[in-house]
C-alpha cells in the first residue's frame, strides 16, 4: 500500500464537506495507509454515535449496520421511514395500488426529489410504471450495508439532478473477510379487541375479526463471503440473500375489515356501489329529461330499491403484499500499484410482489339498456322501461354496477429484475493529486400481469342481448346482422345475466374476463471522472493558515431511458377495473456536466476560531432536451473550539423532468375527492356555481356522487417542462462540551423553497376556482358526463397535466442529541434523541392564487398525507458486561388535523384529527459465542392501533389509515448471525 501524508491531511480537511464530498473522500481514503485510523474516521460523513455529524457543514444523519440489526427490519425502507426527516409513501406499505418498489421521500417533497446513491453513485429509476420512478431500495441487501448517510436538503452541485429534498447514500461493505451467515424470522401479532369498530361492522352485517392473530411471517436469509488476495492488495466480497414475506389482508384486522365512512365519533361501514347483487340505476339522468328515475338491486328476478346498499370491498385487499426477493452480487478492488486501484461492483435483484384487490365488475361502463332484453323479467321491464312509456324497441337510460363475485379477486403480479454494474480505476497522480474514473450502468426490467379483470367492451356486448332464431337469449354481436346479413361481430360472446340471482354462467365469466399484460425497463448509464488535490505546495494558502485550498474537479455524462409497453387492453382502457387507459411511454435524454468543489481554510488557530472553512461547489448541466442548469453551494464551518461549532450553507439544487413527466401521453385516471360539490340532492355549491362547472339546471340536485370518493382526471406529460429549482438554507449549532464528556448536541434550522415545481393544478382546485370565478382558464378543463357526473365513465373528467407551476416551501429545526456514560461494573448506557420540528410546509397549487399551509395537517386534496409538526425518536442502549445489549426506542409522531381549503385557499379544520402516536420498541442482542450472535425484539410493544380516518384517499392511504403509522400491530423478530 502506498502512503501520502499530504493527501491524508487534505482528506482530514475535506471532512468539513460532509456528505457533499462523499465520492471524493471514498477515492482518497482508499489510498492512505499511514494515519489509517484518521482516514477511516473521516470517511464517516455523519453519525449519531461517532460524532462525525459534529464536523460537517451540512446536517448529516447516519444509520449503521448495528442500527439495522437491532431494528429487526428486513425492508430497508421501513427503517428509513422511521426517521423524522423521511416520510412514508404508499409503495413502502406494499399494499393495494403500490408499485412493487420501495422509495425514499425526504422532507415530504416526493420520492422523485430524493437522490439515492450506492457508494456515492446514482441508482436508476426503480420502475417504468407510474409512481415507481424513484430509486427502488429493494435492490439494497441489508446484510451488505455498512451504513446509510442521509443528507437533507440540496446537494445537486455535488451529485446532480434530483437532490432537492436531499441525498440518501448507501455505503456498502467492500473489504469483508470471512463468512457471515444471517437468518431472521419475524411476524406481526395483533389482538382484535376494538369493540367499537366491531360493532360498526355488525351494524352493516359484516363479521369483523375478534381473535388474536399472528400473520405476515417473513423469512430472511443472507450470506456474505469475503477474502483478501494473497498479496493483501485486494479484496472480493460476495453476497446472496433471500427474503419471503407472507400476505396480510385487511379482513384480518377489526379496524380495516370495512371501508369506514362518517366521522371518528360516528363511523359507519361505507364501500362501493358496484354490488354483488347488481345496482341498476339512471344516476339522475331520467330526472334531467323529465322522466322517472330509479335505483335498484336484483333479488331473484325482481328489482327492489337499493336503499343505500354498498359493497364491502376491504376484507380481501392486502395490508401487506406477499413478496419474494433474491439478491446476489460482488464488490471487489485490487491495487495494481499506487497509481492504479481497480474496483468493480456487480448487483442483481429479482423481486416479485402480488397485490390482491376486490373482484372486478361492471363499473357502470354502459349507459343504456335495451327494453327488449329477453333476460329482463316482466317486473324488471316495467321498473325501468314501462314507468317511462318505453317499449321493447326502445333503449332506457340504465347504468349497471355489478361486482364479479362469481369470479376470482383481481391480482396484480409485479416482477422487477435489476442489474447494476460499476467499473472504475482510481489512484494517485502525485503527492498532491489523485483521480477516480468510473462507469455505472443499471437496468431494471418489469413484467406485469394483471389477472381477473373484466373487459369493458365485452361487458357491453354481454349486456346487449336479443333472442336468436330459436328464441334463446344471445348477444346481438354473436348473431349475423339481420338487415345486411353481415357476419357476427363477436361469435364468442355469451350473455352475462346479472338480472337474476344465480344467473351468471361460467361461460359468461370466461368470455368477459380479461388478463392484462405490460413490460418495460429503465436504463441508466453514468460515466464520470474527477480529480482531487491539495494546493498547499502550490501556494494557494490564505495568509495566517498552514493548509491550502482543496479541490475536486470533474466531468460526467449520464443517459436515462425508459420504455413502458402495456398491452392493447391496458392502452385502450378496456380493463374495467384499471381506472382508465394506461398509455405506453418511451423516451430518453442525456446530460453532460462539469463540476467542481473547493474547501478553503480561512482561519486556523485563533482565539475566536480554532478553524473556519469555506466550502464552494458548482455544477453546470447541459441536457439533450435543450435545457441547461447551474447549481451551486456556499458553506461556512466555524469551529470556535473543541466545544462549540457553527455551520451554515446555501445550496441551489435542480430537478430536471424525468422521462415519464416529459414523454408520457395524456390518459384518464383517478383522483381523490371527498365528494363532487355539485352532486347529491343538496349540493355544496349553488346552482349558479355548478352551472359554471358544466351542470345544467335539470341536472342540479340529481347528480350522483361516487361513494368511493374517486373521480376522473386527464393527466399526462409535457416535453417542454423546465427543470425545477430549489434553494436550501441551513444554520446549525454543534456542541460537544468538554465538561460533559460524550455529550453531543446538534441543532440545525433549515429552509427549502422549490419553485417551478413540475406538478399539476389539482383537479379539486380547478373545480373550486371555476365555481368561484367562472374563469374560462379553469372551467374549460372540466368535462362533465351525460348525467352531469365526473366519474361514471372515461368521457367525464377534469383535465390536469404536468406543468411548471408548483411552489413548495418547508422549514424547521432538526435536533440530534447523544450521550454515553459508564455504569461502573454494569456496563455503559448510550442515549440518543433525534427529531424534526416542522415550522412550515407551504404550497401554492396555482401561482398567485394563495398559499396552502400544510404543516401539521392532512387532506384528501393537495396537502395529501400527514405532515406532522413534530417527529422524534429516543433510544437508550444498555451495553451490559455479559456480551449482551438491550435497546429501547420511543418513536413519536405528532397529531395532524384534517384541512379543508376553500376556493381562496383559506383553511378550516375538518372533522378528523389523527391523534399523536408513541410507539415503544424493545430489542436485545447476545453474543452467545465469539462467532454467534442472537437477537430478539418487539416493535410496537403495546400493540398500538393506528389512527383511523373515514373515506381514506386511495393511493396514499390503505385500510382506513396511512402508512406513516404502525398499522399491523406488534412486530416480533428473532434472528441469528454466525461469522467465521
Amino acid at each position: 500500500m502506498y502512503t501520502n501524508s499530504k493527501l491524508a491531511k487534505s482528506v482530514r480537511l475535506a471532512l468539513a464537506f460532509g456528505a457533499a464530498s462523499v465520492t471524493a473522500l471514498s477515492a482518497n481514503t482508499a489510498f492512505a495507509q499511514e494515519g489509517a485510523d484518521d482516514v477511516e474516521k473521516i470517511a464517516v460523513t455523519g453519525s449519531r454515535i461517532q460524532r462525525a455529524n459534529m464536523v460537517s457543514s451540512s446536517p448529516v444523519t447516519e444509520i449503521t449496520a448495528e442500527d439495522i440489526a437491532i431494528s429487526g427490519i428486513t425492508r430497508i425502507e421501513d427503517l428509513l421511514n422511521d426517521m423524522p426527516a423521511i416520510f412514508a409513501s404508499q409503495t413502502a406499505n406494499t399494499a393495494n395500488g403500490a408499485t412493487g418498489t420501495a422509495t425514499v421521500d425526504l422532507r415530504n417533497l416526493g420520492a422523485e426529489r430524493t437522490l439515492v446513491l450506492i457508494n456515492g453513485r446514482r441508482m436508476p429509476s426503480g420502475s417504468p410504471i407510474a409512481g415507481g420512478i424513484g430509486a427502488d431500495i429493494n435492490q439494497i441487501p441489508a446484510a451488505m450495508v455498512e451504513r446509510v448517510e442521509v443528507l437533507t436538503g440540496g446537494a445537486s452541485a455535488t451529485y446532480g439532478s434530483d437532490a432537492i429534498g436531499g441525498v440518501v447514500n448507501f455505503i456498502m461493505k467492500d473489504d469483508f473477510e470471512g463468512i457471515d451467515f444471517d437468518f431472521q424470522y419475524s411476524f406481526y401479532q395483533h389482538d382484535n379487541d376494538n369493540a367499537y369498530l366491531q360493532g360498526v361492522n355488525a351494524e352493516s352485517g359484516y363479521n369483523a375479526p375478534t381473535d388474536n392473530v399472528t400473520d405476515g411471517n417473513t423469512r430472511d436469509f443472507s450470506v456474505v463471503i469475503g477474502s483478501n488476495t494473497a498479496d493483501g492488495r485486494g479484496n472480493v466480497t460476495m453476497y446472496a440473500t433471500y427474503r419471503n414475506i407472507d400476505e396480510i389482508r385487511q379482513g384480518s384486522r377489526d379496524y380495516s375489515n370495512c371501508a369506514l365512512g362518517g366521522t371518528p365519533d360516528d363511523f359507519f361501514c361505507s364501500g362501493s356501489s358496484t354490488l354483488p347483487e347488481g345496482r341498476i340505476t339512471d344516476f339522475g339522468l331520467n330526472a334531467a329529461e323529465g322522466l322517472q328515475g330509479f335505483d335498484y338491486i336484483v333479488q331473484g328476478d325482481q328489482f327492489v330499491d337499493r336503499n343505500g346498499l354498498t359493497y364491502n370491498y376491504a376484507p380481501g385487499n392486502h395490508f401487506q403484499r406477499p413478496d419474494q426477493r433474491y439478491t446476489l452480487g460482488a464488490f471487489g478492488h485490487y491495487e495494481i500499484n499506487e497509481h492504479a486501484d481497480v474496483y468493480a461492483e456487480m448487483m442483481f435483484m429479482d423481486d416479485r410482489s402480488f397485490a390482491q384487490i376486490a373482484p372486478s365488475g361492471a363499473f357502470f361502463v354502459t349507459s343504456s339498456l335495451s327494453c327488449g332484453n329477453p333476460l329482463l323479467s316482466e317486473q324488471q321491464f316495467d321498473a325501468i322501461c314501462g314507468i317511462n312509456g318505453l317499449t321493447e324497441d326502445d333503449f332506457a337510460n340504465v347504468f349497471i354496477g355489478r361486482r364479479n363475485v362469481e369470479g376470482a379477486e383481481r391480482s396484480n403480479d409485479l416482477r422487477h429484475t435489476s442489474y447494476r454494474g460499476v467499473m472504475g480505476i482510481r489512484g494517485l497522480i502525485n503527492d498532491n493529486w489523485s483521480y477516480d474514473v468510473f462507469g455505472n450502468f443499471s437496468r431494471v426490467v418489469l413484467a406485469e400481469v394483471y389477472q381477473n379483470d373484466l373487459s369493458t367492451t365485452r361487458i357491453g356486448r354481454a349486456f346487449d342481448v336479443v333472442e336468436d332464431a330459436d328464441g334463446n337469449p344471445a348477444c346481438r354481436t354473436a348473431l349475423p346482422d339481420p338487415v345486411t346479413g353481415a357476419p357476427a361481430v363477436d361469435p364468442a360472446c355469451v350473455p352475462w345475466n346479472v338480472f337474476r340471482t344465480g344467473g351468471v354462467t361460467q361461460e359468461a365469466l370466461d368470455y368477459i374476463t380479461l388478463p392484462l399484460f405490460a413490460t418495460g425497463e429503465t436504463t441508466s448509464l453514468q460515466v464520470g471522472g474527477f480529480v482531487t488535490g491539495d494546493l498547499t505546495d502550490a501556494g494557494f494558502v490564505v495568509p495566517g493558515t498552514s493548509t491550502g485550498v482543496n479541490l475536486v474537479l470533474g466531468v460526467e455524462r449520464r443517459t436515462e431511458k425508459l420504455v413502458y409497453s402495456p398491452d392493447q387492453g391496458y392502452q385502450s382502457g378496456d380493463g374495467a377495473g384499471q381506472g382508465g387507459p394506461t398509455a405506453s411511454v418511451s423516451g430518453d435524454f442525456d446530460v453532460e456536466e462539469i463540476f467542481g468543489e473547493a474547501l478553503i481554510p480561512l482561519v486556523e488557530g485563533q482565539a475566536f476560531a480554532e478553524q473556519i472553512n469555506l466550502e464552494l461547489a458548482y455544477r453546470y448541466s447541459d441536457y439533450s432536451t435543450d435545457k441547461t442548469t447551474d447549481t451551486y453551494k456556499v458553506g461556512l464551518d466555524w469551529n470556535i473550539n473543541d466545544d462549540v461549532r457553527f455551520r451554515s450553507s446555501f445550496q441551489r439544487a435542480v430537478r430536471a423532468g424525468n422521462v415519464r413527466e416529459l414523454f408520457r401521453p395524456q390518459t384518464v385516471g383517478l383522483f381523490n375527492l371527498d365528494t363532487d360539490p355539485c352532486a347529491g340532492t343538496n349540493p355544496d355549491f349553488t346552482e349558479e356555481q355548478c352551472a359554471r362547472t358544466g351542470v345544467t339546471s335539470a341536472q342540479y340536485g340529481n347528480i350522483s356522487a361516487n361513494p368511493a370518493g374517486q373521480y376522473n382526471q386527464l393527466s399526462g406529460g409535457n416535453p417542454d417542462l423546465e427543470p425545477e429549482e430549489s434553494d436550501t438554507v441551513s444554520f446549525g449549532l454543534v456542541l460537544a462540551p468538554s465538561a460533559i464528556p460524550n455529550l453531543n448536541i446538534a441543532l440545525d434550522w433549515f429552509n427549502i423553497e422549490v419553485t417551478d415545481a413540475i406538478s399539476e393544478v389539482p383537479p379539486a382546485t380547478i373545480l373550486a376556482k371555476c365555481a368561484e370565478s367562472g374563469d374560462a382558464a379553469f372551467c374549460s378543463l372540466i368535462n362533465r358526463g351525460a348525467a352531469g357526473d365526473l366519474w361514471i365513465n372515461n368521457q367525464s373528467f377534469i383535465q390536469s397535466t404536468d406543468i411548471n407551476i408548483g411552489f413548495f416551501e418547508t422549514s424547521g429545526v432538526d435536533f440530534d442529541v447523544s450521550y454515553e456514560f459508564g455504569l461502573a461494573d454494569m456496563g455503559d448506557l448510550k442515549l440518543n434523541l433525534v427529531g424534526t420540528y416542522l415550522t412550515k410546509w407551504d404550497q401554492e397549487p396555482v401561482p398567485g392564487e394563495g398559499v396552502q399551509d400544510c404543516a401539521g395537517v392532512w387532506d384528501r386534496g393537495t396537502c395529501g398525507p400527514p405532515t406532522p409538526e413534530l417527529r422524534y425518536n429516543v433510544r437508550a442502549s444498555w451495553v451490559t458486561p455479559w456480551d449482551a445489549t438491550i435497546t429501547g426506542t420511543i418513536r413519536y409522531i405528532d397529531e395532524v388535523t384534517e384541512a379543508v381549503f376553500d376556493g381562496n385557499n383559506n383553511r378550516t379544520d375538518g372533522e378528523t384529527t389523527l391523534d399523536s402516536q408513541a410507539y415503544f420498541d424493545l430489542a436485545a442482542t447476545w453474543n452467545v459465542l465469539e462467532s454467534t450472535q442472537l437477537r430478539l425484539g418487539i416493535n410496537n410493544v403495546f400493540d398500538e392501533e393506528p389512527p383511523l380516518l373515514p373515506d381514506a384517499p386511495s393511493g396514499s392511504a390503505n385500510g382506513n389509515t396511512f402508512p406513516h403509522y404502525d398499522n399491523l400491530g406488534r412486530y416480533i423478530f428473532m434472528g441469528v448471525n454466525v461469522s467465521f
